[in-house]
């Protein structure tokens, strides 16, 4: 029997509208509950050790598994929010399954 891996995204960001944003963190947490999601982190970037990285804040989420985290995505719940995020922030969301 396949035991699920776990997935996570990863959000690099870069804050356009502080107020905007705001508002967007405070509504994302009700869309992850129901894929038995868990915010692991919301950082800024302090320093780049090696290479380059635009962004200056960065979230991880692990999900159960890859179809959680595709399903919270794709679900009407984030999705009403994502006109919301493009206007307070630029972001890039990747997805990665455990290895």
């Amino acid at each position: 029997m396949d035991i699920p891996q776990p997935a996570y995204v990863i959000g690099h960001i870069t804050v356009k509208d502080p107020e905007k944003w705001a508002a967007y963190r405070q509504q994302v947490p009700a869309t992850l509950a129901p894929w038995g999601a868990e915010l692991l982190l919301r950082g800024r970037r302090f320093a780049v050790f090696s290479g380059e990285h635009g962004h200056t804040d960065t979230v991880v989420i692990r999900f159960p598994d890859a179809a959680a985290a595709a399903a919270w995505y794709r679900s009407p719940a984030y999705q009403a929010l994502v006109p919301l995020r493009r206007e307070a922030a630029e972001v890039d969301l990747i997805a990665f399954d455990a290895v």
